[in-house]
């Protein structure tokens, strides 16, 4: 689903990463969907790696707005603006699409470094305490 035009940046978008769980969540994307993003060391693929990821940082933000929306037939660009850990931090999302159903690529930026590399580090530290089975699976499904 390509996503409508909003009178709100990044609305859409907001709803789907918000989505309670890995299938719902999932809905909105290919397979193969694949998350690209400046604060991890490699490419996460599918859509629990995925949803995982935007379930993690969603908490990690202090505030988060979406500035900007650019759209053309096959990518939605977003510009964003918040804080983390009491700094300011801003980016750009951008989504690709393989059809208007369904997301296959997403990439994610931070700015500036210095918040980038405290992003990446608070994220290494929060995935790291959610390596439990267990609980992936029982917050993931339900």
């Amino acid at each position: 689903m390509l996503l409508e035009p909003t009178s709100q940046p990044g609305s859409a978008w907001l709803a789907i990463v918000s989505r309670p769980n890995v299938a719902a969540f999932a809905e909105a994307f290919t397979s193969h969907v694949t998350l690209e993003a400046t604060a991890l060391a490699i490419p996460l693929r599918g859509a629990d790696s995925v949803f995982e990821f935007f379930y993690t940082t969603r908490s990690m933000y202090d505030r988060i707005a979406f500035v900007h929306e650019m759209r053309s037939e096959t990518r939605v660009c977003l510009e964003w603006e918040g804080g983390f850990q009491g700094k300011e931090i801003s980016g750009a999302t951008i989504l690709t699409y393989a059809s208007p159903e369904a997301i296959e690529h997403i990439r994610l930026f931070h700015y500036p470094y210095g918040q980038l590399n405290a992003f990446s580090a608070e994220l290494g530290r929060r995935r790291a305490l959610t390596t439990d089975p267990n609980q992936n699976t029982q917050r993931n499904q339900s």
